[in-house]
């Protein structure tokens, strides 16, 4: 699978006790991800956070959260990351989802270079 050099970074932030039906939604989204054929997703667990509750959510042993801040990452072309993007939303009720243009320096066994 290749992904162009000039990509689209999706980023969406999420608690780790949100669900999507009976699974979690970080799980549901990645799967989504899959079967959309994007190019892969990463969950990444956050030790401290907050949101729009500005509730404080920490991993620290004295206040132990079952409610970690979790972010997903997925990077592909602009027009597939756009297509996802409607998935999404009857996934995620609040969490924050965000998209930036990023340059792909590598991807896979290839090495693809930079542009100047």
């Amino acid at each position: 699978m290749m992904i162009p050099r000039s990509a689209m970074l999706l980023r969406i932030f999420i608690g780790e006790s949100d669900r999507h039906g009976h699974r979690p939604l970080y799980e549901a989204i990645v799967m989504k991800a899959r079967e959309a054929h994007l190019a892969g997703a990463t969950v990444l667990r956050g030790p401290m956070g907050f949101g729009h509750s500005s509730r404080l959510h920490t991993a620290k042993i004295l206040r132990l959260s079952a409610d970690l801040p979790l972010v997903i990452e997925i990077v592909d072309s602009e027009d597939k990351i756009a297509g996802f993007l409607p998935a999404l939303e009857p996934m995620i009720g609040s969490g924050l989802v965000t998209t930036e243009k990023v340059q792909v320096i590598q991807y896979g066994p290839d090495t693809v270079s930079p542009v100047p």
